[in-house]
């Protein structure tokens, strides 16, 4: 994943909501909670993790029990650590007290709370990249107690291990934020595997490559079962009697084309904001909506221009709701002008905001009427409202913003079959139309002209096309 390209852009919960989540997290309220049970008494060792002795009062004033009650006290109590929810008030000693911290998650505000739990996030995700102890010892055929593990003898690089799962969490990002991904439905675990690990344009994958996403599977579920507690995701894990012995017995009958078998992952609001949160501090351009609401109409046009359909009329209706109708329309319209690139699809994105506005803002639409560059758009606005005296516009108007149009549709989707369509549909519609269009004074005509013949599919047109276009870039000076 780049970060030289803005992301999708997602949809964010209210940071109220999401900061009761986080509060509802079973790993943060842990971590509150043994922050507000320690006392004099408590002793840490130089790691700052909870002497071993006390890992059962903490277990039991969480309310844990089983095999796994003391890991699952020490985790919490290191998030504890780890977030200034507790602090070591003497190293030598190995005492504690409350952190200043631990007053922020009931009396401080959301993004407080939020900046917390982003904290608390960090060392989970730093804990799921390291493999499990007993697994290492058994790795290396050590008993508890042996000495020391020299991880250069494993087959493990802790460095690619976290780039691994960091670039797992970034592809579920994507699929989450992508409208035309799984949004908010669970992704199987085998695809965010493969994802990682099948190169784009291999057809079948071979044996050695399903082993690897096999294996990449099983690292993920265990990585997965750690990031639930944080809220980062809720997760499914993989069916024991998968990884059963082939000679035994299921112990019920199973379904083999049950996908969900194979573990179900899906990124949940609070998920989202983590991940964002932790890509914009990577370097990453990750826009969410809202962005945009309190900045002017040309940050408005600019940075939706690459968004997707609904999340760039998401972002426009809340930049409306917070204006007056006429006062918007007049600011999108001086916002679009302009003989640049980008200008094309800006006045697109224009036409698509003045859709959303009512009809007080028909004076600024007036006012353009004779305005080269936006009178075509304002006779439009003005004619599917039904507006009286509407002066017709030029042909050499006509033109000019079907060009615009075309360059801004190039811009927006580049040669899709969308655009295709418009293409024959305007050699269709206007005979001599390339005998015409050569001679539009637009910057883009050259281009759009090129672009023309070579989507349309008939050959002859296709060569009318590339005529008008060398025509229009020698009368450019090109």
């Amino acid at each position: 994943m780049s970060d030289s390209s803005p992301l999708p852009p997602v949809r964010l919960h209210p940071e109220a909501e999401l900061a009761r989540d986080a509060l509802s997290t079973p790993l943060l309220s842990r971590a509150a909670r043994l922050a507000r049970w320690a006392s004099p008494e408590t002793r840490v060792d130089a790691g700052g993790g909870l002497v071993e002795d006390q890992l059962p009062a903490a277990a039991e004033y969480l309310g844990l029990t089983g095999d796994d009650a003391a890991a699952w006290a020490s985790e919490a109590w290191r998030v504890a650590i780890d977030t200034g929810l507790v602090e070591i008030t003497d190293e030598e000693e190995g005492t504690v007290a409350a952190g200043e911290d631990l007053a922020l998650l009931t009396g401080g505000s959301p993004q407080d709370v939020l900046g917390v739990w982003l904290g608390a996030l960090d060392t989970v995700v730093a804990d799921a990249s390291v493999p499990d102890l007993d697994d290492l010892m058994e790795a290396m055929n050590l008993e508890e107690g042996a000495g020391e593990i020299d991880l250069s003898s494993l087959d493990w690089d802790p460095e690619a291990e976290a780039e691994f799962l960091d670039g797992v969490l970034g592809n579920l990002y994507l699929l989450t934020a992508n409208e035309d991904g799984p949004g908010d439905r669970p992704v199987p675990l085998p695809a965010l595997a493969a994802s990682m690990i099948v190169p784009n344009d291999m057809g079948e994958p071979t044996n050695d490559v399903l082993e690897q996403v096999s294996d990449a599977m099983m690292r993920l579920d265990d990585q997965f079962r750690v990031l639930e507690p944080i809220g980062l995701v809720e997760y499914q894990p993989v069916d024991e009697a998968l990884m059963a012995d082939a000679d035994e017995e299921p112990a019920a009958p199973v379904d083999d084309t049950d996908v969900s078998r194979y573990g179900m992952v899906r990124l949940t609001p609070l998920g989202l904001y983590g991940l964002r949160a932790r890509l914009l501090e990577a370097g990453f351009a990750a826009p969410a909506v809202g962005d945009l609401v309190d900045k002017g109409a040309d940050a408005l046009l600019d940075g939706t221009a690459h968004f997707p359909p609904g999340a760039a009329q998401a972002e426009t209706e809340q930049w409306l709701d917070r204006r007056e109708p006429l006062d918007a329309a007049r600011e999108l319209l001086a916002a679009s002008r302009g003989g640049d690139g980008g200008a094309p699809l800006r006045r697109l994105r224009c036409q698509q905001a003045l859709s959303l506005v009512g009809p007080e803002a028909e004076p600024a639409l007036r006012a353009v009427l004779n305005d080269p560059e936006l009178g075509g758009l304002a006779r439009v606005w003005l004619t599917e409202r039904g507006a009286a005296d509407v002066p017709p516009p030029s042909e050499a108007m006509i033109f000019w913003l079907t060009v615009d149009t075309v360059a801004a549709q190039l811009a927006a989707e580049g040669n899709s079959e969308e655009l295709q369509g418009l293409v024959e549909g305007l050699a269709q519609q206007h005979s001599g139309f390339f005998a015409a269009a050569w001679r539009v004074d637009h910057p883009a005509t050259a281009d759009v002209l090129e672009a023309m013949g070579r989507l349309h599919p008939d050959k002859k047109i296709a060569k009318e096309a590339r005529k008008a276009a060398f025509k229009a870039r020698s009368q450019q000076g090109g």
